[in-house]
């Protein structure tokens, strides 16, 4: 073999690892997504949007190294479940899942595949994780908000209102997020000489209130 052409030869085997291993950082990673929103709402296209953005400014790209499977819903538990088990079943690195309801579906087909949450009030109430501190399983993510502040709501009532008496609290109690939301506000009724009466509807899709911070309770005077 001639000089040049070992030379050659030495030089591209060398170059073949390396070659190989930019491949590798290149390849297709998948996410999954479940939001709570529908694909038309322009609050969800934002959030969206936001979380494709901050992944690019950390180097992925949707189409390049990064593939999403999304699906959109309305809280709808039925919807939801067969949602999960769609994004379950392609296996992807990881799920990012928006409300409690999104969360609880992803839960019943997997214990294994990693589940970021967001837009949860009670992640520990609504049993998604073992604490705030030490979340343990699959599950982790950002609450909405300090769920002990709905007894706020009440006081703000009783303020804006303060011969107000009575209280009902609006319920999906396919949602188990509303439940310790509802021990809250119990818990700042009596101080405040408010009675609290729970109300079930089986169709969050018809209330008509302004309260829009949680889509498990709302509360009205």
């Amino acid at each position: 073999m001639r000089r040049r052409e070992f030379v050659a030869l030495v030089s591209g085997a060398a170059a073949w690892p390396l070659a190989v291993r930019a491949q590798q950082a290149e390849q297709m990673r998948r996410i999954g997504v479940l939001m709570n929103r529908t694909a038309d709402d322009p609050e969800g296209q934002a959030t969206f949007a936001a979380f494709q953005q901050g992944l690019q400014q950390l180097g992925w790209s949707d189409g390049r190294n990064l593939r999403f499977d999304t699906r959109w819903g309305t809280n709808d538990v039925d919807r939801d479940r067969r949602d999960a088990a769609e994004l379950v079943g392609l296996s992807p690195e990881v799920i990012l899942a928006g409300g409690t309801p999104g969360v609880t579906a992803l839960q019943r087909f997997t214990r294994s595949l990693p589940i970021v949450f967001v837009g949860v009030t009670d992640p520990v109430g609504a049993g998604l994780v073992d604490s705030l501190a030490r979340p343990g399983g699959n599950v982790t993510g950002f609450m909405l908000f300090e769920y002990g502040s709905s007894g706020k709501w009440l006081e703000l009532l009783k303020q804006i209102a303060p011969q107000l008496t009575r209280v009902a609290v609006l319920r999906d109690t396919t949602n188990p997020a509303g439940g310790a939301q509802l021990g809250a506000i119990q818990a700042a009724a009596q101080p405040l000489g408010v009675e609290v009466s729970p109300v079930i509807v089986r169709d969050p899709a018809r209330w008509n209130t302004p309260f829009r911070s949680s889509p498990a309770l709302r509360m009205v005077a």
